[in-house]
């Protein structure tokens, strides 16, 4: 956009992705980023391009998502979330928004990107969570599961853990946090990394199912890791389970926090 007076803004957005196809807009499928653009542009009066923080697959949630997008236009602050909002459907929603510099990118400005993946781990199904959260009715030994997920922080190559199809130039990333814990029957694996491959997180948490139900031996997941080859690790896990919840900036950009990021990731 080339323009006297474009003003930068960046947006927090909660999504049930369980009625999308993703996030990313496609020709003929229903998509996150299709309808927010289509509720800022009707709000700017003139055509709003978004860019998020990191694209979902099809069923993930998040209550962190981060986007930024330019306009001429003249809005009160309420209007970019107020009035936004009452453009989408209520499976999305801006819940905080911050005029920013022209040089912050949600994308390449992010330091690190925090998943939660919860798991319900009991004998019988929920009829409640049934598109928020992965069932298992196998016992999970979560210690187990905790032992074996040290293993992949760092900086590594994590072909093992992506997907055939994944685009990204290089299979190394750098894992700063993976913690798997128990909450009554809520199984829930934290992951923080500076960036992911595709399926990568839903590729560790499936193999980490495998390792908490006793399946695999010990020291599998490093092994996994070492051999550079997704054909030995456990199934993909299902997208439903997994939430974006956290998006790190460096402090300069003075970025609000969620209720419940701020929960999760004090």
């Amino acid at each position: 956009m080339v323009a006297k007076n474009v003003k930068t803004f960046a947006l927090g957005v909660e999504y049930d992705g369980s009625y999308y196809h993703g996030w990313q807009r496609q020709k003929i499928l229903p998509s996150i980023q299709e309808e927010i653009e289509k509720a800022l542009s009707i709000i700017a009066n003139h055509k709003i391009d978004v860019v998020c923080a990191g694209r979902t697959d099809a069923g993930v949630h998040s209550i962190g998502q981060v986007i930024h997008f330019k306009t001429t236009a003249n809005r009160k602050k309420s209007s970019w979330s107020i009035g936004v909002n009452s453009y989408l459907s209520e499976n999305i929603s801006v819940v905080w928004v911050k005029e920013v510099t022209e040089n912050f990118h949600a994308r390449y400005s992010a330091i690190t990107r925090s998943y939660r993946y919860i798991i319900y781990n009991y004998s019988l199904r929920s009829a409640i969570f049934q598109t928020k959260l992965n069932h298992i009715y196998r016992k999970l030994n979560v210690d187990k599961m905790n032992f074996e997920a040290q293993f992949l922080l760092g900086e590594h190559d994590f072909t093992s853990f992506r997907a055939l199809g994944c685009q990204s130039h290089s299979p190394w990333r750098n894992i700063t946090k993976l913690n798997v814990f128990r909450f009554h029957n809520w199984v829930v694996v934290d992951i923080t990394a500076n960036s992911f491959l595709h399926h990568m997180v839903r590729n560790i948490v499936g193999s980490l199912i495998e390792v908490g139900i006793s399946k695999k031996k010990e020291y599998w997941i490093k092994d996994l890791l070492e051999k550079k080859d997704r054909s030995h690790a456990g199934a993909t896990a299902p997208a439903k389970g997994l939430y974006l919840v956290y998006v790190e900036y460096p402090l300069h950009f003075n970025l609000p926090r969620s209720a419940y990021t701020s929960i999760f990731f004090k």
